[in-house]
């Protein structure tokens, strides 16, 4: 008999157990893929982009903005930055303090089966769960490997982000027959679709800039990719998260010019063309997809000395918050993460155990915290498996 079985063999999962085992409790962890870390195979493109210097909490998102607090504090980026030190792993920081290996993201797995390999735990993988059930005291979980039983329980199978790597929402179904709540998820990090009436912007796949992206009271300033669906990049996929249906997006072509800087290009450059002008702070085809627009809309059309400054303002005014009105997203299909998930309002922020079934925990993509793009997620997957493995070896000590 076992400690503690885990179900889900990713970075949340594989941490916990590590942690665990290494406090001297008997782990289990069970996967219905046949080998582990299936999304950190295939994350910061094959280099895992494994932390963030700057993974604080304001930078989840939860219905309860304050949960993460507790987890991230105990088990920080520099905790985990040793660990990689520790395996003499090589990395770099790329912006806004993303840190990703210098070789692969088969590193970051194999650290971790050495640090569960330490910690002795046992694994199950390839195995499909039939049944999970809890009666005095003991959860039975039946697998086609047989039916294995302990005291504690660990949801870590994620959401159905990436149903293609196996993702599912098997932890919501369970949380739920355990009577937790769950907050309905929905697709994060991921991709926007546009109707076809932005029909101009189809002929812009390919293209990418540098933007500020605003969704509700949030903004990013990162890249921007235009696609044959619509729009994606950095700055899309921060702002998808905090996005809800039906709402609009904003984006400024213009991040660094201040608002009279067509007037100064009027003065500067007067026998330009507006689509001069705006290609020399953007890509040629975003800049004539963007002249011919406002030409349309605003009547500019000749060289900027014969332009009003009224009509100038009124262009800049739409270039630094240019509207686009998604119809949807790409889905868990392409989204890199999931939202919503088991209330955190059924959990402990300390331990990650649930409040009303004793030895039950859930960690990671399954419980309801989302983090930015950019390592911000496998920090929550450390911090929230940390957490849970020391409560977990608390519990089987005391």
């Amino acid at each position: 008999m076992h400690d503690v079985i885990i179900l889900g063999a990713g970075g949340a999962g594989l941490f916990c157990a590590a942690t665990a085992g290494q406090m001297g409790v008997r782990a289990l962890v069970i996967d219905h893929n046949h080998q582990p870390g299936q999304k950190i195979l295939i994350s910061g493109g094959g280099r895992c982009n494994f932390t963030n210097v700057g993974a604080v909490p304001d930078r989840y998102l939860s219905e309860n903005k304050h949960f993460a607090r507790s987890a991230l504090s105990r088990y920080t980026p520099a905790d985990f930055v040793d660990l990689v030190r520790r395996y003499n792993i090589a990395f770099h920081e790329k912006t806004l303090g993303q840190l990703f290996c210098d070789g692969s993201a088969k590193q970051i797995v194999a650290m971790l089966m050495d640090e569960c390999s330490a910690g002795g735990v046992d694994f199950s993988f390839g195995t499909a769960i039939t049944d999970v059930s809890h009666a005095d005291g003991l959860f039975t979980v039946t697998t086609t490997s047989g039916v294995f039983t302990a005291p504690n329980l660990v949801l870590a199978t994620g959401g159905p982000a990436i149903p293609k790597l196996g993702a599912t929402g098997f932890a919501y179904q369970l949380g739920k027959q355990f009577g937790l709540k769950i907050i309905p998820p929905r697709p994060a990090l991921v991709p926007f679709t546009l109707p076809g009436t932005e029909n101009l912007f189809r002929e812009l796949a390919g293209v990418a800039a540098e933007v500020v992206a605003m969704a509700g009271k949030s903004a990013f300033r990162e890249a921007a990719l235009f696609t044959h669906k619509g729009l994606s990049g950095p700055a899309m996929l921060q702002v998808s998260s905090y996005w809800r249906h039906g709402e609009a997006i904003a984006v400024d072509f213009l991040p660094d010019a201040p608002a009279d800087w067509l007037i100064s290009a009027k003065r500067q450059r007067p026998k330009a063309g507006l689509k001069s002008v705006l290609g020399s702070a953007l890509p040629e085809r975003l800049a004539t997809a963007l002249a011919d627009t406002l030409g349309q809309g605003l009547g500019i059309s000749g060289d900027m000395a014969s332009q009003k400054d009224a009509a100038l303002t009124a262009a800049m005014q739409r270039l630094k918050a240019w509207a686009f009105r998604p119809d949807g997203t790409e889905g868990f299909a392409k989204a890199e993460v999931t939202a919503g998930g088991i209330d955190t309002a059924g959990l402990s922020s300390r331990s990650m155990a649930a409040n009303h079934i004793e030895g039950l925990f859930a960690i990671g993509e399954a419980v309801d915290v989302t983090g930015w793009l950019g390592g911000y997620n496998f920090q929550w997957a450390w911090a929230s498996g940390h957490a849970a493995g020391t409560a977990i070896a608390e519990r089987v000590h005391k």
